[in-house]
């Protein structure tokens, strides 16, 4: 069973539109989003407490397929829904 991760950054609302529309994909077996216990730092002032420029967050996601068609699936679904939301996506290995 493929896994796919993929770190959203973008706003709470672009990351939950995301995660629903995995949600709705045929031949998914499980969507997560992944509560990393340690701060993720960023390279901008998020993490240095300092004003915010653009209000994004980071949203770690964990997906579950049925097998490699579905994850095909996944990462089209993913780059064209994150393109229409303008939110970024990285697709990784691990967390």
């Amino acid at each position: 069973m493929p896994t796919i991760r993929l770190r959203i950054t973008g706003s709470r609302d672009d990351a939950d539109t995301l995660i629903t529309t995995l949600h709705g994909i045929d031949g998914i077996e499980h969507v997560e989003e992944i509560d990393d216990p340690s701060p993720y730092l960023r390279d901008d002032s998020s993490s240095s407490d300092l004003v915010d420029d653009n209000g994004s967050e980071l949203f770690m996601v964990e997906v579950q397929a049925a097998d490699s068609r579905h994850a095909d699936a996944v990462r089209a679904v993913t780059e064209v829904e994150a393109s229409l939301l303008g939110v970024v996506v990285e697709f990784v290995d691990e967390f």
